[in-house]
């Protein structure tokens, strides 16, 4: 992301560490992967989500979106991107322009 203009602010290994630098950081956009070792990013971007001024959510994948059986669309996320699709284009079309 760094390389398409975004500064990247933090990074988290799992959903405990994501949560927590969310709140430390106050980023912009979080884009989060939908599988993580210690839960799920659904779960993560409801937390999130829950949150006063939270930031824009977007999920990812390794995983086509067909996968996840319509649990995309009901996230509480701005969105989704296959990780091989993932670019600053793309990922305009679902927040706007920002970076």
């Amino acid at each position: 992301m760094e390389a398409a203009g975004y500064e990247v602010v933090g990074e988290a290994e799992d959903g405990a560490t994501a949560l927590a630098a969310v709140d430390r950081l106050h980023p912009d956009i979080v884009l989060l992967d939908v599988q993580l070792p210690d839960t799920d990013g659904f779960s993560v971007a409801g937390e999130i989500e829950s949150s006063p001024n939270h930031p824009q959510v977007v999920l990812i994948s390794t995983r086509e979106a067909s996968d996840y059986e319509g649990r995309i669309e009901d996230a509480p996320a701005d969105g989704f991107i296959h990780k091989p699709d993932l670019s600053r284009a793309r990922l305009e079309e679902l927040v706007g322009a920002s970076g």
